[in-house]
């Protein structure tokens, strides 16, 4: 019977798969996830990827990782949030950056350390998150901002 260690790590494997690996692109070696894909919707794919990329963040800190490894793991996400904001090139980014695969990466290491479990700081994820969502909503709307500034500039 699995544990609920075990069964976590299972869902997070499996969504990271999804997110950022799902797809394998044919002739070559390289796989892709719905994460770039749904990326493309223009206002809102790369928001609710970022949503979804946070429950790992919020799995992570459950699993009692230390706060260097969860703002590491942020930092993944703003890196990724932040390339994200380039339309088209920005996924094109997403396609090698893999900021979920990252952040698993970081989880199995830290797990993968026997005795090194700890309990979760639930205020600081809390400001964690907040912190991460709120870079996302500004890159959202500078993103709006821009192309109206340039969808604009060609209407005239």
């Amino acid at each position: 019977m699995q544990t609920h260690r075990e069964s976590t790590i299972a869902r997070l494997r499996s969504l990271t798969h999804l997110l950022d690996n799902a797809l394998p692109i044919p002739g070559t070696k390289f796989r892709i996830g719905i994460d770039p894909i749904i990326g493309l919707l223009p206002g809102g794919g790369d928001i609710a990827m970022s949503f979804v990329s946070s429950y790992i963040l919020i799995e992570a800190a459950r699993l009692g990782l230390p706060r260097s490894s969860l703002l590491r793991m942020l930092w993944n996400l703003i890196l990724d949030a932040m390339l994200g904001i380039v339309p088209m090139a920005g996924d094109f980014v997403d396609l090698a950056w893999k900021a979920n695969s990252k952040n698993l990466a970081l989880i199995e290491a830290h797990l993968a350390k026997p005795g090194q479990q700890g309990k979760a700081d639930y205020l600081f994820v809390a400001l964690l998150i907040l912190v991460f969502l709120s870079v996302v909503i500004a890159i959202g709307t500078l993103t709006v901002f821009l192309i109206r500034l340039i969808w604009n500039a060609i209407a005239v």
